[in-house]
């Protein structure tokens, strides 16, 4: 095999042709890459990343939801070299610990609101929920509540890909894919206005949603469940924004109930929704809240779950050794480098900047309501989605569900904008630092994205409900 360099790849065909022959990719028809190949990205500044073939696109998801300082940062990579250097690993298991996680876990303390100031680490928010599931059914029968197994999540809610976070996320049909029949989990409806609010004004479809914790509680009995889990704003459900009743009301069942809170800020934490945390935007006050993506900006795989102090001192007092743990929790150069991010996003305001951007960049992404093909926006922060439709009336979906939106995703990157489909919601999630005239850029793209895709969407037929 040709030593390769970064910077001197191998021709764009060779390099689909092999990436068909030996890689297995997430969330792909290994068929479809096989026949029409997959993009290859070589190298990225700021907001933008490039193609093989040189094209110059505007990352609006941030990766996949996690760049948040934006690409090209070499403080990350120096900081990467140094630990590299000087310690390069060790793991975290049986009373052994290095300065890197030490700092990263009293800086996320620090952080995070309330009294979570604890962390386990882990590599992915898949995993770190897996964790979750176990810390909460540890902690009851530490409490001497073993019968308090039950997990509650949402329908459509995404928690992971693992197995047993696929099964605690609500999206059936990765259900089907070897999670389904897992014990102690359950779900109740997502808030979902759009799809399921009917007649109801999204305020009382709120109180709806959030009702059904709360019947689902009792159905099931409240010695038997032992936490709710739900995002502040469903990500790669379609940035689903809740009604503005829904929290407070969860909120208050969870307390009246004595059920733990999990928050998963997998997506919405380190400034997304324009605070440093998705729980702070909606006035959430979690037991557990899963990090990841970014806490390191995706430069390095990590992940956390921050628990409240109440948590963690009860494992102290009674609960044991906890057999729990994976050989890169607390990884020393992955730690380095979250920390260092935190100081970037910290020291040079860039959640601020966020927060400040935010009201311009809600004007502008509603801007594209105005379209014929969009029924509906949803903005919280940077984070924000469209609504495809035939029918904004009656928001009718498609005949076809999800054929619009795939029409948009392939177009975009021509038009020189990542963004990303669910069925037929346009989700955006652009890096943090993005500038008034970068956001001009996105959303000009995108306008013209809609025009591409209603005039391909009816030429194929396939403008109907």
């Amino acid at each position: 095999m040709n030593k390769q360099t970064l910077l001197n790849h191998r021709p764009t065909d060779e390099l689909v042709a092999l990436n068909a022959a030996h890689h297995i990719q997430p969330f792909a028809n290994g068929a479809v890459t096989k026949t029409t190949g997959s993009r290859v990205i070589t190298r990225a500044d700021g907001v933008y990343m490039f193609d093989s073939e040189g094209h110059r696109i505007l990352d609006g998801m941030a990766g996949l939801w996690c760049v948040n300082i934006g690409y090209g940062r070499n403080e990350l990579a120096d900081v990467a070299q140094r630990q590299m250097q000087q310690l390069p690993y060790y793991n975290t298991f049986f009373q052994t610990t290095h300065p890197p996680v030490v700092e990263l876990a009293t800086k996320i303390a620090e952080l995070t609101p309330g009294d979570l100031n604890h962390v386990f680490f882990g590599n992915s928010g898949s995993d770190a929920n897996d964790t979750n599931i176990r810390l909460v059914r540890h902690y009851w029968a530490s409490k001497g509540k073993p019968t308090k197994q039950v997990i509650i999540s949402r329908e459509n809610a995404y928690h992971g890909s693992t197995v047993a976070a696929t099964a605690l996320g609500g999206m059936a049909h990765m259900h089907v894919q070897g999670a389904e029949g897992i014990a102690g989990l359950a779900h109740i409806s997502q808030p979902y206005w759009w799809v399921g609010g009917g007649d109801m004004s999204p305020e009382d479809y709120g109180l709806k949603c959030a009702a059904e914790l709360e019947a689902k509680i009792n159905e099931l009995g409240e010695d038997n469940v032992a936490a709710f889990i739900a995002e502040p704003v469903q990500g790669a459900g379609g940035v689903i924004v809740p009604p503005s009743t829904y929290w407070p009301e969860i909120q208050r069942i969870c307390d009246a109930y004595d059920i733990l809170l999990i928050a998963d800020e997998v997506i919405c934490g380190f400034g997304r929704t324009g605070n440093w945390f998705g729980s702070e935007t909606y006035n959430i006050r979690p037991d557990i809240m899963t990090i990841a993506k970014g806490l390191s900006s995706g430069y390095m795989p990590i992940s956390g779950s921050v628990v409240s102090d109440r948590i963690a001192e009860e494992f102290a007092q009674k609960g044991g050794d906890f057999f729990h743990g994976y050989t890169y929790s607390g990884h020393p150069v992955a730690a380095a480098v979250a920390l260092e991010n935190l100081r970037i996003l910290e020291e040079e305001k860039i959640v601020e900047h966020a927060a400040n951007l935010s009201p311009y960049f809600a004007e502008k992404w509603t801007s594209l309501g105005d379209h014929p093909l969009v029924g509906e926006v949803r903005i919280s922060g940077l984070m924000s989605a469209m609504q495809l439709t035939p029918d904004s009336n009656s928001r009718a979906p498609f005949a076809q569900p999800g054929s619009i939106g795939k029409i948009f995703k392939d177009i975009a990157p021509e038009n020189g904008v990542m963004l990303r489909a669910v069925k037929d919601s346009i989700a955006c999630s652009p890096p943090l630092v993005i500038t008034e005239a970068e956001v001009d850029e996105l959303v000009a793209a995108a306008w013209k994205t809609l025009d591409q895709t209603q005039e391909k969407a009816k030429a194929e037929g396939l403008l109907t409900a």
